[in-house]
């Protein structure tokens, strides 16, 4: 019977005589296996260092010159002196060497005095080039990069300056069109589609963030925010004049890098990088126009050298919100329940508005059926759902009556 798995007390004195019996074996044999076991390691270091598979560095050449002379040269014949070069290729460089030629240096030349001698540059942002056509190419950037300039000029990938002509610029989604010679152009942007766009998804920005001196910078980050509206003060007055729907991004965003992309792991455009939030405790909210939204703009600045958008023809609005309880009775005459609306405050003579018969003090309180409360609500409206020659339905009161008129929207002619 074989006893396995247990220590017991009646089997102790047979292990002490099988102990004392077997000593004089075991000392021989452990003496031969560590002689043969050091021999065999003394054998195996060198091939063990040639492997690198020692835990450390040894030097096995011996003392003897000729012999060190010959190892030398072996060792460098082996490669065993190496310069390691690495080729690192990812998605990001992948998508950044897509992209990154077309996107370039935009530089806002403007005249200082009557004394100077030319135009000197005001200012520096970042552009794109989207489309090659024949001779010519096309940039994209933003309206507030290229504002106030007389001259412009665009600065490409390897450093030439080219002039530019602008074709035309949009003050409400602050976007700009550029036409250039397209000689120097090698590569064009691919727009992709932003409305595909999922949260988390990484992006990166590429643009020249401080000027020229850091062109071409790429930063990299996520979507952190889609269909975000930011209201915009246009005309410095203290009230929004617009509402600019932005996507939002931690990837950096700083002064210069405005009109550069942001682009999607395939390299192509998704975003026109617009602005930021710079307060001292904020970081990283960056925001990006949208490039679905983008295109019909971009579009129509390069065919029409502007937006082609619907026009009423009031002058001048204001919301309810802004005017005291006093003028909603007695100047307005609205009745009591009528707290949101807009007061029509100039109607302009031989417009769509004045044809309808829009009256200065109508209230406005609704657009096709829909209650509209404040004047970016109205231009939304107007902008975003009509075309020029659509008819649009504006329900308003006057003298405390509700009546509804049709206004047939034609093209504001600058």
């Amino acid at each position: 019977m074989m006893i396995v798995g247990y220590y017991d007390q009646d089997y102790e004195h047979i292990k002490k005589r099988k102990q004392k019996g077997n000593r004089g074996g075991w000392i021989i044999s452990a003496a031969v296996g560590a002689v043969l076991g050091a021999f065999l390691l003394i054998l195996s270091i060198p091939a063990l260092s040639r492997l690198d598979l020692l835990p450390y560095e040894m030097d096995i050449r011996g003392e003897d010159q000729n012999g060190l002379a010959e190892l030398d040269e072996r060792e460098q014949e082996s490669g065993t002196q190496k310069n390691i070069t690495l080729n690192v290729t990812s998605e990001i460089t992948t998508a950044v060497e897509k992209v990154s030629e077309a996107v370039v240096g935009i530089v806002n030349l403007q005249q200082s005095n009557f004394w100077s001698n030319g135009a000197q540059e005001a200012g520096t942002g970042s552009g794109v080039v989207y489309k090659k056509a024949g001779d010519k190419a096309f940039v994209v950037t933003n309206h507030h990069v290229i504002q106030g300039a007389s001259d412009i000029e665009v600065s490409l990938s390897d450093g030439t300056r080219v002039k530019a002509r602008l074709l035309g610029s949009d003050i409400w989604t602050d976007l700009a069109v550029l036409e250039i010679e397209g000689s120097h152009v090698k590569k064009v942007a691919q727009f992709g589609n932003s409305d595909s766009v999922k949260l988390g998804e990484p992006v990166l920005a590429i643009g020249n963030p401080l000027g020229l001196q850091f062109s071409g910078s790429v930063t990299q980050g996520i979507i952190s925010g889609l269909n975000r509206t930011i209201p915009v003060d246009i005309n410095q007055d203290g009230t929004p004049d617009w509402n600019a729907e932005v996507m939002q991004t931690d990837a950096a965003i700083n002064p210069g890098n405005s009109g550069g992309a942001l682009v999607n792991i395939n390299g192509e455009v998704i975003g026109i990088n617009s602005m930021k939030i710079a307060k001292q405790a904020v970081e990283g909210i960056g925001l990006s126009i949208p490039i679905t939204a983008a295109k019909p703009i971009i579009e129509d600045l390069e065919s029409f050298g502007e937006v082609r958008r619907p026009f009423m023809g009031v002058g001048q609005l204001k919301a309810l919100s802004e005017i005291s309880a006093y003028h909603h009775q007695q100047t307005l005459h609205l009745p009591e329940d009528v707290n949101e609306g807009i007061a029509i405050l100039e109607v302009l003579p031989n417009t769509p508005a004045a044809q309808a018969g829009l009256k200065e003090l109508d209230v406005i309180v609704e657009l096709d059926g829909e209650k509209v409360d404040s004047v970016i609500g109205l231009r939304k409206h107007l902008y975003n759902e009509k075309k020029v020659g659509d008819s649009m339905e504006v329900t308003i009161y006057r003298n405390g009556k509700k009546q509804t008129v049709t206004i047939r929207l034609a093209e504001e002619s600058l």
